[in-house]
């Protein structure tokens, strides 16, 4: 179980919309979060891997590289 604290307004928004719709706010709230959690996920594995290349211990490719390991070179 998880319980948040909301601005008053989003709160607001919140509940006119779920009494608009005939859904619970806990519906919306849901549906946001698993919205959301992929970006964040990939905002974090992206900051992550760019901390570890910096550091040295992760390398990257070249683009043209990874084209002709594949076979599409121009």
């Amino acid at each position: 179980m998880l319980a948040i604290r909301l601005p008053s307004e989003i709160e607001d928004r919140l509940e006119a919309l779920a009494k608009a719709t005939g859904r619970t706010k806990t519906y919306y709230a849901r549906q946001a979060i698993l919205e959301y959690i992929d970006d964040l996920e990939d905002v974090y594995l992206a900051e992550k891997r760019l901390e570890e290349i910096r550091k040295g211990s992760k390398k990257t490719i070249s683009l043209e590289d990874v084209m002709k390991r594949h076979g599409m070179e121009d």
